[in-house]
């Protein structure tokens, strides 16, 4: 589990990446809503706890820019609002539960056991499909527009990973982690190679480009 928490209280962000640690996974914390979207927009993660009151984008920005952008991370709302209007507002915005302060850290740990689960089980579908490109995980087929194309291994990872994320930049160090399962950054080009080997493949021959460069940042599978 990659967690982000997006708290701007420093005792409670303590206690949250604890309590969060203890299920066996990798917590960041981020106390800037702004900083946090940029994160969430270039790292992935599995989860995000999410406070309402934060310093230059506020909670209830934060996810609904993240779902505009169409970006499913569940998100857990954690916050001190805790009247009715502000739990149906934080989730109608894209808050997928919601837990008021103070909390049980037993309580917090359970619910994002549930929403990790069912993020789980909704990723276990079969076939992916951006515009007229379809990615099959049982076969590892890969058509666009009724043609079969032929990808290397790491190449349809990186695919598989750009089409469980349309619209959302992903930042060089996520693909070596995904990809090659690499922590670090080995100072090489192999990211922007294997980029360019199926950015070719998906291209060639085809009206439409899918995957754009983001100067700086990464790359993004987007529509023209």
């Amino acid at each position: 589990m990659r967690c982000l928490v997006v708290e701007d209280d420093n005792e409670i962000a303590t206690i949250v990446k604890q309590g969060l640690g203890e299920l066996e996974g990798e917590v960041e914390v981020e106390s800037n809503g702004r900083r946090a979207y940029e994160r969430a927009l270039t790292n992935h993660y599995d989860i995000i706890v999410l406070d309402l009151m934060l310093p230059e984008m506020d909670g209830y920005t934060f996810a609904k820019s993240l779902r505009e952008k169409e970006i499913n991370t569940p998100i857990l709302i954690l916050s001190a609002l805790r009247e009715l209007d502000d739990r149906l507002k934080g989730l109608s915005m894209g808050g997928d539960d919601y837990l008021t302060k103070p909390f049980a850290m037993a309580e917090l740990q359970i619910r994002v056991k549930n929403l990790l689960k069912r993020a789980q089980k909704a990723s276990e579908v079969t076939q992916l499909v951006f515009q007229d490109l379809k990615l099959n995980r049982l076969n590892r087929d890969v058509v666009r527009a009724g043609r079969k194309l032929d990808l290397q291994e790491r190449e349809f990872v990186l695919l598989d990973l750009f089409m469980s994320n349309p619209n959302k930049i992903i930042g060089k160090q996520t693909i070596l982690k995904e990809v090659w399962n690499y922590d670090f950054d080995p100072q090489t080009n192999v990211v922007d190679v294997l980029v360019c080997r199926l950015r070719n493949k998906l291209e060639k021959d085809f009206p439409t480009r899918l995957i754009y460069t983001v100067r700086g940042v990464g790359y993004v599978l987007k529509g023209s």
